[in-house]
């Protein structure tokens, strides 16, 4: 019997200084927005030079025309002209648990017209900034934060996917801890994440993370476990981030994460795919 092959869906959140503007941080607005189109320059770089492709999920205000750091069209334009996939990360990188129902779904809308006009083609699939909402019910998972500080027409994961639906979007990454797993790492003293699988939601294609972000030991170790038993490994990072030592986004823990992921598709063990084709390549294993 053959082994199991895995799947690797690599993010890059493109925020540009509308992230940076709108940090959640708690040391209010940040001044890294110049560093995203330097570092996404790189990632490219680093990506064309092993054959890899990624999505970069774009902040829709950066495809309209204005200056850096708040927009370059061009950049995004030559993004897609290289083969990754272009999804929407909100017009301006907005909090999603703070929005009424009807600002959430203008957000969606005018960030996937504004990149669709930018690139000339489909956007699909969208990643929410700041991974929020967790709050997912259905699957065990509660947001104290979003229930306390959220508009009170906030949106949980599963409304927030019958918008993505309602407004054209097929894809999403979503995050969510359910509450027993959380009970158990508290106990135990370790988070063991799982290979992950599709989920359909409301008519949309969803994986969960399941790395904590960045390009150190737990993506590798998640890179080799869908590789021996299947699964979904989904990885991200920020462009803004690849210089900054300090973090597990930097490039010298970027370069051999990518160098392992080539490895492993060239010995056939990994398929490197894009949300926009989970359609075709991966069933849903459950629907809400």
């Amino acid at each position: 019997m053959p082994a199991p092959r895995g799947l690797l869906l690599l993010f890059w959140d493109y925020d540009t200084q509308w992230g940076a503007a709108r940090s959640r941080s708690g040391h209010g607005p940040a001044d890294w927005g110049p560093l995203e189109f330097e570092g996404a320059d790189r990632v490219l770089e680093l990506l064309a030079q092993r054959n890899l492709r990624a999505c970069f999920a774009v902040v829709g205000a950066a495809a309209r025309p204005g200056p850096r750091p708040w927009a370059d069209s061009r950049q995004i334009r030559r993004i897609h002209e290289a083969g990754h996939e272009i999804a929407s990360h909100s017009f301006r990188h907005d909090w999603l648990p703070g929005l009424t129902r009807a600002a959430l779904t203008r957000t969606l809308c005018e960030s996937r017209d504004a990149l669709e006009s930018c690139i000339g083609a489909r956007v699909t699939t969208f990643v929410p900034p700041y991974n929020q909402p967790f709050d997912y019910p259905a699957r065990g998972a509660f947001s104290v934060s979003e229930r306390l500080r959220g508009n009170r027409e906030r949106a949980d994961i599963p409304a927030l996917c019958r918008l993505l639906a309602a407004c054209g979007y097929r894809a999403c990454r979503i995050a969510y801890d359910p509450l027993m797993r959380r009970i158990r790492a508290r106990l135990t003293g370790r988070a063991v994440e799982q290979p992950g699988r599709v989920e359909e939601i409301a008519g949309v294609r969803c994986v969960r993370l399941n790395t904590p972000g960045g390009f150190g030991t737990p993506s590798l170790t998640m890179l080799d476990r869908v590789a021996r038993e299947g699964g979904i490994a989904v990885v991200y990072g920020h462009p803004h981030s690849i210089r900054r030592w300090e973090t597990t986004q930097h490039e010298r823990l970027l370069a051999p994460l990518l160098d392992h992921a080539a490895a492993l598709r060239d010995a056939g063990r990994l398929d490197v795919a894009l949300p926009r084709e989970l359609h075709e390549l991966v069933p849903a294993v459950s629907q809400v």
